[in-house]
């Protein structure tokens, strides 16, 4: 081989070899570049002015998540940067179902992180003292967010699936407010209520003042719910409690107004009227004796505990004062009790 050849092979042997360093470079700056632009990605705010909710539904692919964010100007992201993430910290198989908070800041690392810990939107329900039952039904069936079931389904149903053998609900769920999370049911948050006020009169009952005229803790409930309708006086309901519990250990009857309406149900349209309270019905106390069959409302912790500690004294009669306060007179016989109505009656018709 001339000198000339070996010469000019050499050159081609260079020339390849400078080519594959370049290109070697190449892609090594352009893979430093990308890998600079992945890591801004992870670590830069989301578009994100204001707070969001978005959903993550059960069975949506994270792909799908994805394109959500990119379709509601969220993040412009590539898919392949948000899959790589989820990889990089090991949790591509961990991110959990709901609806997530956004808030201003967020990076798609803290949506991952935020994903992959379950914390979800919790969405608050308040059980009111004194709602009933039916009340109680119609304020679940406005949580939309709630999977409606007891649409359709009776009384007797609804108490069977709660373990109530007597088939009678009314009385049995603690007013509190309680959190749920989308896709839970109406029932969820019904049975955690239920649940609550049975732990609840496990632990009073015991506590209870033992001349207390009450044979069970249902009883308790019964005297509570009433307790709970004829005030809303804090410091009154001990009061009230002591009075029904000397009518009840007299044989007296309870003559409480607020059994009345609820026996009369859709009749009562806002006015008693004699003909209501000589109507006989089994919540009618004026013409039975006793207890009414079930509780009347949804009563309180403090109605509880008043049922079950009632204040002493000689009190058997109370009217409202009528002066627009909302609290009550307090009187030991029927002829002081009459004077008390007069008294009411009087401010009533001269405000």
């Amino acid at each position: 081989m001339s000198l000339h050849s070996i010469h000019r092979q050499s050159g081609r042997v260079r020339w390849f070899t400078l080519l594959f360093l370049a290109l070697v470079g190449s892609a090594g700056v352009l893979a430093a570049l990308a890998w600079k632009d992945y890591r801004r990605f992870a670590d830069a705010p989301l578009n994100l002015p204001t707070v969001r909710i978005i959903e993550f539904s059960r069975g949506t692919a994270f792909k799908d998540l994805v394109r959500q964010l990119r379709r509601e100007g969220i993040s412009d992201g590539s898919p392949f940067y948000w899959k790589l993430l989820s990889r990089e910290m090991q949790v591509a198989s961990r991110l959990q179902a709901g609806e997530y908070q956004l808030t201003t800041g967020l990076t798609p690392r803290g949506l991952i992180e935020l994903m992959a810990s379950g914390k979800v939107v919790q969405h608050h329900f308040t059980i009111v003292d004194g709602w009933s039952f039916r009340q109680l039904r119609l304020a679940l069936a406005g949580e939309t967010g709630l999977q409606q079931t007891l649409p359709g389904k009776d009384e007797t149903t609804i108490a069977a699936e709660l373990g109530l053998g007597d088939g009678k609900p009314e009385g049995w769920f603690l007013p509190e407010t309680y959190a749920w999370v989308k896709g839970e049911r109406d029932f969820d948050v019904l049975e955690r209520s239920h649940g609550a006020m049975k732990r609840a009169l496990e632990r009073l009952w015991p506590q209870r003042d033992p001349a207390v005229p009450l044979k069970n803790p249902y009883e308790a409930l019964i005297l509570a719910s009433i307790i709970e309708k004829e005030t809303g006086i804090a410091e009154e309901r001990a009061q009230i409690a002591g009075v029904f519990a000397r009518r009840l250990q007299l044989g007296i009857r309870l003559q409480t107004d607020p059994s009345v309406v609820y026996g009369l149900g859709e009749q009562y349209d806002g006015n008693i009227r004699r003909r209501d309270l000589d109507a006989d019905t089994p919540y009618n106390t004026y013409t039975r004796g006793g207890l009414p069959p079930t509780p009347i409302a949804l009563p309180g912790l403090p109605a509880l505990e008043a049922a079950l500690h009632p204040a002493g004294g000689n009190a058997l009669y109370f009217v409202a004062v009528g002066d627009g306060s909302g609290r009550h007179e307090f009187t030991a016989s029927l002829v002081e009790h009459n004077r008390a109505v007069a008294r009411y009656l009087a401010r009533r018709r001269n405000p």
